[in-house]
């Protein structure tokens, strides 16, 4: 009984619906079924009347977009053969990309262990360096010797921050 009374609830026995409040609005006829089906029925009917008045040339056109002729076929598969073209392109140039990053990536480690290598050797070689036994070679077998204070010119030069091999010393 509850459940019947949940199925019919906001509807009267005559079908139309309650009115909530204090107004009282028109009551408006459903339509029933069959006036839908016909309804329904009449509208086919008036789309299939104006498609029979559509002129032969229209209907001749919309059939023949509807098909796909050798043409369209054949673009169609030209469109695809390309698309399909530029992607494996493009993965192929991605794949090469990678490549020559990772080998960069060996070269600058390669590189970083030859400076390693070069700096412990030129390491090597400043302490292997004897400076007395330079200086003894030098002062006492070539005849070396230190310049006096009188025999040093110093001189400023401003118009550059370098100095040229090929400019002559100025004389004092």
């Amino acid at each position: 009984m509850a459940a019947r009374r949940r199925a019919t609830a906001g509807r009267s026995a005559a079908g139309q619906a309650y009115v909530y409040g204090n107004t009282v609005r028109a009551a408006q006829p459903v339509p029933s079924v069959t006036q839908q089906r016909q309804k329904k029925a009449a509208e086919l009917e008036r789309q299939a009347e104006q498609y029979r008045r559509m002129n032969h040339r229209v209907r001749r056109n919309q059939e023949k977009a509807l098909h796909m002729d050798l043409p369209y076929v054949l673009m169609l598969t030209i469109a695809a053969a390309c698309a399909l073209f530029i992607c494996v392109s493009y993965l192929h140039m991605q794949a090469t990309i990678n490549a020559r990053i990772t080998h960069i990536e060996q070269l600058e480690q390669e590189v970083e262990n030859l400076r390693s290598e070069n700096d412990a050797l030129q390491t090597r070689i400043s302490t292997e360096i004897d400076l007395d036994h330079v200086y003894q070679v030098a002062t006492e077998e070539l005849g070396m010797v230190y310049a006096n204070r009188d025999q040093v010119i110093l001189y400023d030069k401003t118009e550059s921050e370098y100095v040229r091999q090929y400019e002559d010393i100025p004389q004092y």
